[in-house]
């Protein structure tokens, strides 16, 4: 009997290999399931930064996010305070010859139930040597912590990897910016990790929910 090897990859995890029997290959559409079904529980899926902010991709490097050696998780529940200052932020997983950029942003600002100024640019760092921290890369837009006054805030990290090392300029204001937008102005292609936290008021309690409206 015939095997036939299907690859399916996650938009953000690594590639599955299924081996499937030719007298009992799986139709198209049940394929199609599998691949809805990896998605639906990815994290980044589950809290909307694909859709808000992101669109699918394929993750293609290792990116690790830690405050006062607190390692972030995507969904994890952080404090402003525990915030305050710029994390350390690790690359691992291509090469010692590429450069990155990364963005971190707050796509709730200034509230989730009506996020008008979406997205909240809180640092830019460009020229970021894999295996080595953020600090060593060029600083475009200086850090500022997440301090959100309403409802609970994703606050997103996004990395790029750059073809090339090049010249990337501050934006006017910190508001209102687009990682869709800013990715293809400055031709950085898809990205290639992003991850997430949590973050309300330093006295708020309870977790992020869903209205018709919208997250809150």
């Amino acid at each position: 009997m015939n095997t036939y090897k299907y690859k399916v990859s996650s938009p953000f995890n690594h590639t599955t290999e299924y081996q499937l029997h030719s007298a009992y290959s799986l139709q198209h559409s049940e394929l199609r399931n599998i691949v809805n079904s990896t998605m639906s529980r990815d994290p980044l899926v589950v809290g909307n930064v694909v859709g808000d902010v992101l669109d699918p991709f394929i993750r293609s490097a290792s990116m690790s996010v830690a405050y006062n050696n607190k390692e972030v998780t995507n969904g994890s529940e952080l404090k402003p305070s525990m915030v305050e200052n710029e994390p350390r932020v690790g690359i691992h997983g291509y090469n010692n010859t590429c450069l990155y950029t990364l963005v971190m942003i707050d796509p709730d600002a200034p509230s989730p139930s009506n996020p008008t100024k979406r997205e909240h640019l809180h640092w830019l760092v460009t020229d970021i040597p894999e295996t080595a921290n953020a600090s060593y890369g060029n600083e475009v837009v200086s850090y500022e912590s997440p301090n959100p006054m309403a409802g609970i805030h994703r606050v997103v990290f996004v990395l790029f990897r750059q073809s090339i090392q090049q010249t990337i300029y501050a934006p006017g204001w910190r508001q209102n910016f687009n990682t869709r937008d800013f990715s293809q102005f400055y031709s950085l292609g898809p990205p290639v990790a992003a991850m997430y936290f949590n973050c309300q008021r330093e006295n708020g309690c309870g977790g992020r929910r869903y209205i018709a409206s919208g997250w809150t």
